[in-house]
């Protein structure tokens, strides 16, 4: 049997619940329940909560792949003993499933370069594994890598670095740009790993000969089955192949042969996928972003058990509100290793802390209906005002119905004097 060799590029979500099932999959292609899972930890290495980010993955991996995942630690290369080195090589080399993903691309080419790491990465594209890179460590994987800190954060000048070029192992000469769809500047143009469409348009033209761009949106996954010559694209997203502002969409469901993604990036046209100018591409350069619509996985999850517990409260439906809160904190409890790039994890605690103070209210009313508590009492009394008013005691049966109204029961009266019911009054 052929031994599977498999390349995988997350855009992000990488350890929440919307890649979970591309995960497992994978694993399953390469090993199954036998299979040996690595995670690389460089592109994370400088950060001070990198002990915390490796925890996380791995217990991301234990509830929602339900698959042990070890560690291949090399966070610093020129602080790294020789034995720390070979321990995390040789972890790497004997695994089938080898995973790396968020931090900084520029900072894990500069850690890598030097080591044994590429050549490893090759390695197993080329023997049979999978390489899953997601996020700041895909980026890594073309003939250039952006660097993305450096331009968007600190505002060096638009240019390249010289990538990993580990996509050559599928006989592609790209550029790897993951966050293709990010939309966290609100305002302002974040598209295409916080580069905006007027920094990529400078960052195409700076592009070696040949080259095009991959891009892959949040939230989705781009398989190479190098074996089987097939290119799949899961997730919530897309993959977009782009030349010279022409761009080329791949939607998630879809099964192509590698060959027609060599002809896309080359520049040919292939049937059956459509292709479109970026408006941007041509639009002057101070124009503005075009709207962007999608909402975070996660934040569009909030949202639903939020009108969930809306309704239930508007019905006062306890169990139903009771059950939305659950919900929220089971949701979180899921998404909890991901590594949000905005405050989202905040915004579900404030949700979460609402929806419990408004199940309080409720419970402070009582859960039924005022009038349906009070209705044996205010039926009784307005039997005795019947009454006094059957025995024409008027000035009785109206300090009954002052009494009723003082205590915010209104009575209502017909034309000709008869009554016709009752309703409580709003309190303000």
């Amino acid at each position: 049997m052929t031994a599977a060799r498999i390349l995988c590029i997350m855009g992000s979500g990488e350890t929440a619940p919307t890649m979970a099932p591309v995960h497992r999959e994978l694993i399953e292609r390469v090993g199954g329940e036998g299979a040996r899972a690595a995670l690389i930890d460089t592109p994370f290495g400088f950060q001070e909560n990198a002990d915390e980010l490796v925890a996380k993955a791995q217990e991301y991996f234990q509830r929602s792949i339900v698959h042990p995942l070890e560690l291949a630690s090399l966070r610093r290369a020129e602080t790294a003993s020789e034995v720390e080195k070979e321990a995390a090589y040789s972890r790497i080399h004997e695994a089938d499933y080898v995973f790396s993903g968020p931090g900084s691309p520029s900072y894990t080419l500069r850690e890598w370069r030097g080591t044994e790491i590429p050549r490893l990465l090759a390695e197993k594209l080329e023997r049979g594994g999978c390489v899953t890179l997601a996020s700041a460590a895909a980026i890594t994987l073309g003939v250039v890598s952006v660097p993305v800190y450096e331009i968007y954060k600190v505002g060096e000048p638009v240019r390249w670095l010289d990538g990993l070029d580990l996509l050559s192992a599928a006989g592609i000469s790209a550029a790897v740009i993951t966050h293709w769809d990010n939309a966290e500047g609100g305002t302002h143009d974040t598209r295409y790993c916080y580069m905006g469409e007027s920094r990529l348009t400078q960052l195409e033209a700076l592009l070696p000969e040949g080259v095009a761009i991959l891009g892959v949106d949040e939230h989705t996954a781009l398989i190479l089955d190098l074996v089987a010559e097939r290119v799949e694209v899961r997730g919530r997203g897309r993959a977009v192949v782009r030349r010279g502002g022409v761009e080329a969409a791949l939607p998630a469901g879809t099964a192509i042969a590698l060959g027609e993604l060599r002809a896309l990036l080359s520049g040919a046209e292939t049937p059956g996928v459509a292709t479109a100018v970026v408006a941007g591409a041509t639009a002057p350069r101070d124009a503005p972003p075009e709207p962007t619509h999608h909402e975070e996985p996660f934040m569009a999850l909030l949202a639903e058990r939020q009108d969930q517990f809306d309704r239930a409260r508007e019905g006062r439906d306890v169990e139903g509100m009771v059950a939305a809160i659950l919900a929220v904190e089971t949701a979180m409890a899921e998404w909890s290793s991901e590594t949000f790039s905005g405050d989202e994890r905040e915004r579900g605690r404030a949700q979460l802390r609402r929806m419990v103070t408004r199940l309080g209210d409720v419970a402070a009313e009582g859960d039924a209906d005022p009038r349906e508590r009070v209705a044996p009492f205010v039926e009784a009394l307005l039997a005795l005002r019947r009454q006094f008013r059957s025995e024409r005691r008027f000035d009785d049966a109206d300090r009954l119905r002052d009494l009723l109204t003082g205590c915010g029961v209104e009575v209502r009266d017909g034309h000709q004097g008869e009554e016709s019911g009752w309703e409580l009054a709003a309190r303000g």
